[in-house]
């Protein structure tokens, strides 16, 4: 592998961005920083989708236009993961122009090489999933299952896909490629909702919908979400129908598209078709992320307890976003829903972040200030064993992300802290020092170090705040490539005077990081 692409969804600019965009946001950006340790050539895109009914009520409610609600709203976005730390590459918006442009050829291509038709039809519409919905969908009430709203009874004429047409090469594809599909778990649910997949509609008469990309050649029809939002992925790198750019030939196909579960059938099923249609090659892997629920319930604007992430940081007063991000990464294991709780949350990246990871490398820094001023002797070697717990780490690690295991991979960079952590324990540094034992204890106090160097670069897609302020204080090249990370990075000589030490992460309930009991 030579280059790595990943994508988000792009969010829908109806609203503000909440905890649950934050979530997928977190995970693909602590993917894509892992591949930057590995590879040259990382993208990754995200950015909001901006056309619909939704949009155009919205807007037109608050007495603006449907582009002055979108501008707001996704600078809204933008603003959130720039707090968040989410580094990608490019932020498309679905109003772009050149997005609005290739849209309009590829729907084009599609009708003029038969893939596209034109049909009247009548159907059940919810304009939360921006979807028509078949009966057997909908809840015993007749409600969407996901809005808990009555679809509305649509008859229009409109374009048509022939997703029927691509029913069993996407059924063959699924099931000769296991890892398409991640966690592996929902192929399954994919494979019945294809059972009885219909042609879907792919356009909405201005007559209902006025908010949208126009059908060249036909002005009274606008092209619908699937074609427009969908076709991102590849409008972003430069698709063109005719000729495509050098970004887009170096980085199709996808590597991952990171989406919600809510929105794979969408993606497994009408994205698919749609690459089919295009002739185009298909994405290597879809990973369906859960939830996050609040306090164990569903987000909810009726229940009030719709969370946004900036006002988690200015809640606990936090400089940056690196213990959110840790804790929303590790919140829930691949492809299962997770949880937010205030009180979780505190306690967790307390013990893990301030407790375990920081602390460990505050006093050791602390004793070899303590007892050999900052120096690292050439007389003090390493303890074999517990490195190669640590190499074998690295391992883990990159295996757990080759399988999008965010969670995992975090755990086990804990574990790795838990296991140095009992190392100290164990070898009692300060106990080797009051007997005099001064080589013994300086090759306990160098074999940690060394490994907290490869925790800093492991935890660093995680916490980039945090791991930046570990290897400044072990003199620690950050850049470091995975294939050259060993443990061998703690050099003979002067590492660090008693000035340069200070906490990479201070406890919510510190006095230093909890300002409240100072508020008037």
């Amino acid at each position: 592998m030579e280059r790595f692409y990943i994508t988000t969804a792009i969010d829908y600019v109806n609203g503000a961005p909440h905890i649950g965009h934050a979530y997928e946001k977190i995970l693909t950006d602590i993917i894509a920083r892992h591949y930057k340790k590995r590879l040259d050539n990382v993208y990754f895109l995200s950015g909001t989708d901006e056309h619909g009914i939704k949009i155009q009520k919205t807007s037109a409610s608050k007495g603006i236009t449907p582009k002055e609600l979108c501008d707001e709203n996704s600078a809204k976005f933008q603003e959130c993961w720039k707090a968040l730390d989410i580094d990608y590459n490019k932020f498309i918006r679905t109003t772009d122009d050149y997005h609005k442009s290739a849209v309009q050829k590829i729907f084009k291509k599609l009708v003029e090489q038969g893939d596209i038709y034109k049909n009247s039809y009548k159907g059940l519409y919810c304009q939360g999933c921006e979807c028509f919905l078949n009966e057997k969908d909908l809840t015993e009430d007749g409600l969407c299952p996901n809005h808990m709203k009555k679809p509305e009874e649509v008859s229009e004429e409109n374009y048509f896909f022939k997703l029927t047409k691509y029913k069993d090469a996407i059924i063959k594809h699924i099931k000769e490629n296991p890892d398409f599909i991640v966690p592996a778990f929902r192929a399954n649910e994919v494979l019945n909702q294809l059972e009885d997949i219909q042609d879907i509609s792919v356009s909405r008469s201005i007559s209902n919908v006025t908010w949208g990309i126009p059908v060249l050649d036909d002005p009274e029809q606008v092209i619908y979400v699937w074609i427009d939002a969908l076709s991102n992925y590849i409008t972003a790198l430069g698709y063109d129908t005719e000729e495509n750019s050098d970004d887009f030939r170096k980085f199709w196909p996808v590597d991952v598209h990171v989406i919600g579960k809510d929105i794979l059938k969408f993606h497994s099923i009408y994205w698919i078709a749609l690459l089919m249609a295009l002739k185009l090659p298909l994405p290597k892997h879809l990973l369906a992320h859960g939830w996050i629920t609040i306090d164990e319930a569903k987000m909810s604007k009726s229940l009030g307890n719709v969370i946004a992430p900036q006002d988690i940081l200015k809640i606990f007063e936090l400089k940056n976003a690196d213990a959110l991000r840790y804790y929303m990464a590790t919140a829930a294991p691949c492809g299962k829903d997770g949880n937010y709780s205030d009180d979780d949350f505190k306690e967790k990246v307390n013990a893990h972040l301030a407790n375990s990871m920081g602390n460990l490398l505050n006093r050791t820094l602390s004793m070899l200030v303590k007892y050999f001023d900052g120096e690292v002797k050439s007389e003090f070697k390493t303890d074999a064993s517990i490195l190669n717990t640590a190499k074998n780490t690295i391992d883990i690690v990159k295996n757990y992300f080759d399988n999008f295991e965010v969670a995992e991979a975090g755990n086990a960079i804990m574990t790795l802290v838990d296991v140095t952590n009992k190392y100290v324990t164990d070898n009692a540094p300060w106990t080797l020092a009051k007997e005099e034992k001064m080589t013994e204890c300086g090759h306990v106090l160098t074999t940690v170090l060394d490994i907290m160097c490869v925790i800093s670069a492991l935890i660093e897609p995680f916490c980039p705040n945090i791991a930046r302020d570990m290897a400044k204080q072990l003199s620690f090249n950050l850049d470091i490539k995975y294939d050259d990370l060993h443990v061998d990075n703690i050099k003979v000589g002067k590492l660090i005077s008693k000035e340069d030490i200070y906490p990479v992460f201070l406890r919510m309930d510190s006095e230093l990081a909890d300002k409240s009991t100072k508020k008037k």
